[in-house]
């Protein structure tokens, strides 16, 4: 008699998952059912040839992945090749985008312990800096062709100046502004969620302008297709270093015109 086996050791074993933290955690959220049955407990058993099917199969480890993948597309920026380093690499949903487009060699940055998908733990293209904040991390093993950074609870301008000594003389950034982290508290309302447009305006021009007066050249901004975990906007930017092709001098319509179409979108 085969022995039956855990439903989250069989999504794994069975390749539909890249780790066993990530199965049960898409049990307990609904996504998973059993020959057409919906199973929330990850320790249910199964048969080897009981139907184990995902209600939405994810392209990267976390949402963060589909956020960066939007911001290449948008920018028509290529990572093949590239040394990077990611910064709150958190799961690795950046890090994964970058790998599937292409990128040589990440650094996944991050100041917890053990939060990396294993999938991306084991590969040796990742190189994995735990227990680390990235604010006092002067150098890496070598410079980097591009930065990607998606920070929490600390303002993007503290880090700037960290990310460009890390950069190649010609190189660039794309950083996931979260207005919750660079307003002022009494601009953060209720459940910690920026929902003015002008806070959003104020935001993006104090974190470019930033950028601009340590060397940084901006390339590009979008919004995020998806928003954040409480249901805040968040803004993508690219910056050059080293460079002044393409080079957005209007940075104040820009800012306008994006957050405008935001509000637009939100209110049709």
């Amino acid at each position: 008699m085969i022995e039956k086996q855990r439903l989250d050791i069989a999504l794994l074993e069975r390749g539909l998952v890249h780790s066993r933290e990530k199965a049960r955690g898409m049990i307990m959220a609904g996504e998973v059912n059993v020959n057409g049955i919906r199973i929330d407990k990850p320790g249910v058993r199964v048969n080897a040839d009981d139907e184990l099917t995902i209600k939405s199969r994810q392209r990267f480890v976390s949402r963060g992945g589909d956020k960066l993948a939007w911001a290449l597309v948008d920018f028509q920026f290529d990572v093949k090749d590239a040394i990077c380093a990611d910064v709150g690499a958190s799961t690795g949903g950046f890090t994964d985008c970058l790998l599937q487009n292409g990128a040589a060699r990440i650094y996944a940055i991050d100041v917890g312990y053990g939060i990396l998908d294993y999938g991306l733990r084991r590969d040796p293209r990742v190189i994995v800096i735990e227990r680390t904040n990235a604010r006092y991390l002067e150098t890496l093993a070598e410079q980097v062709h591009l930065v990607v950074a998606d920070a929490s609870f600390i303002s993007l301008k503290l880090l700037l100046p960290v990310f460009r000594d890390w950069l190649l003389p010609k190189a660039d950034l794309i950083t996931l502004v979260k207005p919750q982290f660079e307003a002022g508290k009494h601009d953060v309302g209720k459940g910690g969620v920026v929902k003015d447009s002008a806070v959003h305006e104020r935001v993006l021009l104090e974190v470019i302008s930033s950028a601009q007066e340590i060397g940084f050249v901006l390339r590009g901004l979008t919004t995020s297709p998806l928003k954040g975990p409480a249901g805040n906007t968040e803004f993508l930017t690219w910056f050059a270093w080293g460079s002044d092709e393409g080079q957005i001098t209007d940075v104040k319509t820009l800012i306008h015109d994006v957050v405008s179409h935001l509000k637009e979108s939100t209110s049709s």
